[in-house]
C-alpha cells in the first residue's frame, strides 16, 4: 500500500497546498469584509463572497486591520474556473500583482509577499487585461503570517454578522438628563460636514426610549425626515401587532407619508421628503408626554433655518405606555451595505430639555457606544467624543482613530438656550 500511495501523495500536496505551508494563516470572508469599490451592480458578492463577476472594470476591495506591521503571504481561494485566467492585485495604494489561476473547481493561488501597515490595510482585485471575460467565484482571502493573531475583521457569519459588518459600526450618543425630572420636551441641532453624508446614511438626532428622529440620505435624488415610534408588542412584523397595541397617529404635517415598519422591531413611521444638505445646522424638538388613561403621545418638529418656521412631523399615540421623555439620544448608522466603505460624520450641538412646568436644562455630558459589530472589534472605524462646541460621531472609511466604547464626554453648558414659542407649534 505505502508503495502504491506515497507517490500520489506526493503529487497532491506538491500541487494543492498554499504557499507559506509552513506559517499559520487566517481566512478572511469575502463576504462579510470586501466591497465593490468600482464597477457596476449587475455583480454580485454575498455571504459566500463574490459569485457574479461581470464587468470588466469592477474592483473588489477586501479590508481587515492589522495590530502590527509586518510581512504577509496572500493567497486568494475561489472556484468556478473554467479555463486559465489571470487576475491582479494590490495591497493599499501599492502596485499591482498578476495572478495566474488555473483551471478548477476548488483551489487556492498564491498571490504573494505584501508588507502590511499597522491599521487598516486594503487588497484590491481586478481584472487583468491578459484575463478571460469568465471570472472566477472568490470565497476567502488567505493571510499567512508568523507570530500573534492580532488582525481584526468580520470573522463569522452567526446573526447575518457578513450584512452588519459591511454596513459599518452604529454608533451613539446617550445623553446625560436631569434627575427627578419630568422632561417633556428635548430640542437638539445637528450638522452634517460637508460631503460626508453618502447614501445610506441615517444621523438620528432625537432618540428616546420608544423611537427615534432624524435625517437619512435614500438616494441621489432623494433624502427624508423620518420620524418613528415602536410599538409595545415585540415582533418584526407590523402585521402580528394586536390592534390594541399599534401606535395611532393624530396628527401630520402636509406632504408627510405615515404607515407602519417593520424588521427591525415594528411599529408607526412618517417621513417627509426634504433636501436637506450637508454643512447646515438643522433644529430638532421632540415631545413625549402620557395622556393620564395609560398611554404615551410623541411628536415631531423640523426646523430649517431657510424658512425659520417649524415643521410639523407627526404624532402618535402609543398604547399601555405611561412615561415622560427617557433616555435622549443620537446615533449615526449606515443602512446601505454595499457603502459600508464610506465615511459619514455628524455634529450635534446646543442639546436642552424642557419639563412638564416649562424649565429649561442644559444637557452637556454624552456616553460614547456602539453596536454588536463595534464592541465585537470586528469593524474598529467607530468614533465619537467633542469638537470645539459640539459632540460628535464617525462611522464608516476604515479610519484609524478609534475611540474606546463606553467614553464619556462633557462640554459647557450651553447658554443658547432656543427660543421656542410652544403655543404656536402647528
Amino acid at each position: 500500500m505505502k508503495i502504491i500511495f506515497l507517490p500520489f501523495l506526493i503529487v497532491y500536496f506538491a500541487f494543492f497546498q498554499p504557499p507559506s505551508l509552513s506559517k499559520t494563516f487566517i481566512d478572511v470572508p469575502m463576504g462579510g469584509n470586501t466591497f465593490q469599490t468600482n464597477g457596476t451592480n449587475n455583480d454580485q458578492l454575498d455571504k459566500n463572497g463574490i459569485q457574479s463577476w461581470n464587468a470588466i472594470e469592477s474592483v473588489w476591495s477586501t479590508y481587515f486591520y492589522s495590530e502590527t506591521a509586518r510581512k504577509v503571504s496572500v493567497s486568494i481561494e475561489y472556484s468556478a474556473v473554467q479555463t486559465k485566467n489571470v487576475l491582479d492585485i494590490s495591497l493599499n495604494e501599492g502596485k499591482f500583482k498578476s495572478i495566474v489561476l488555473k483551471k478548477s473547481s476548488n483551489q487556492i493561488s498564491g498571490a504573494g509577499t505584501f508588507n502590511l501597515k499597522k491599521g487598516y490595510n486594503i487588497i484590491h482585485i481586478k481584472a487583468n487585461e491578459k484575463g478571460k471575460a469568465t471570472f472566477p467565484k472568490i470565497k476567502n482571502l488567505k493571510i499567512y503570517f508568523q507570530g500573534k493573531d492580532d488582525f481584526k475583521f468580520v470573522r463569522d457569519n452567526i446573526d447575518q454578522r457578513f450584512y452588519w459588518g459591511r454596513r459599518g459600526p452604529s454608533v451613539h450618543l446617550s445623553y446625560e438628563m436631569p434627575e427627578n425630572v419630568k422632561v417633556k420636551w428635548f430640542y437638539n441641532e445637528m450638522t452634517i460636514p460637508k460631503d460626508k453624508d453618502p447614501i445610506g446614511s441615517y444621523f438620528m438626532s432625537n432618540g428616546f426610549k420608544e423611537g427615534y428622529f432624524g435625517i437619512q440620505v435614500n438616494s441621489l435624488k432623494e433624502r427624508r425626515i423620518l420620524f418613528s415610534v415602536w410599538s409595545p408588542f415585540p415582533t418584526d412584523n407590523p402585521k402580528e401587532i394586536p390592534e390594541n397595541q399599534k401606535i395611532k397617529l393624530l396628527k401630520k404635517g402636509g406632504s408627510v407619508y405615515t404607515g407602519e415598519f417593520g424588521n427591525e422591531g415594528s411599529g408607526g413611521q412618517s417621513y417627509l421628503v426634504y433636501p436637506w444638505k450637508s454643512g447646515v445646522t438643522y433644529q430638532f424638538l421632540t415631545s413625549v408626554e402620557p395622556d393620564n388613561q395609560g398611554n404615551t403621545t410623541y411628536t415631531a418638529y423640523f426646523k430649517d433655518p431657510e424658512n425659520a418656521k417649524w415643521i410639523l412631523i407627526a404624532s402618535f399615540l402609543r398604547p399601555q405606555t405611561s412615561t415622560w421623555y427617557t433616555r435622549a439620544h443620537s446615533f449615526l448608522e449606515n443602512f446601505n451595505d454595499e457603502l459600508g466603505y464610506l465615511n459619514r460624520e455628524v455634529q450635534y450641538q446646543n442639546q436642552w430639555v424642557v419639563d412638564d412646568n416649562g424649565k429649561w436644562y442644559s444637557l452637556h455630558k454624552a456616553k460614547f457606544t456602539g453596536d454588536d459589530i463595534a464592541r465585537r472589534q470586528y469593524r474598529l472605524d467607530a468614533d465619537g467624543g467633542v469638537k470645539g462646541a459640539s459632540f460628535f460621531l464617525r462611522n464608516g472609511g476604515f479610519f484609524n482613530s478609534t475611540t474606546p466604547l463606553n467614553s464619556n464626554f462633557s462640554l459647557p453648558p450651553s447658554t443658547q438656550k432656543p427660543d421656542i414659542d410652544f403655543k404656536s407649534l402647528p
